[in-house]
């Protein structure tokens, strides 16, 4: 009769700890439900955040780009100018020194 009690008392325990163990495992499983769904949540606002200031920095690289190619093309423009200016200079030196030994051929062929 011990044993009957024994064994109908394990059944019992069993039993109980099973039903534990299944309300134990089903909170766990909301827990982790909810844990997914906040995590899921936080990294779609991360994603938009990371997105949002991806744009910043694409603007502000677009803004300092055109400026720098604004800086570019008026540093060309003078040297453009400049060379412009030298080259004027160079032939003008050169046609003078051309008439020099145009001048200076003839002068010696006449005398």
């Amino acid at each position: 009769m011990v044993n009957v009690i024994d064994a109908t008392y394990r059944a019992d325990l069993r039993e109980l700890n099973e039903l534990n163990f299944a309300r134990f495992d089903a909170k766990l499983e909301q827990r982790v439900a909810e844990l997914e769904t906040k995590l899921d949540r936080r990294m779609a606002e991360l994603e938009t955040k990371l997105e949002r200031r991806m744009a910043e920095l694409e603007a502000k690289l677009d803004r300092r780009t055109g400026e720098l190619e604004r800086a570019m093309e008026a540093g060309f423009e003078c040297l453009r100018t400049e060379l412009a200016t030298q080259r004027a200079e160079m032939i003008k030196w050169s046609f003078l020194f051309w008439i020099g030994m145009v001048v200076t051929v003839f002068v010696s062929r006449v005398i």
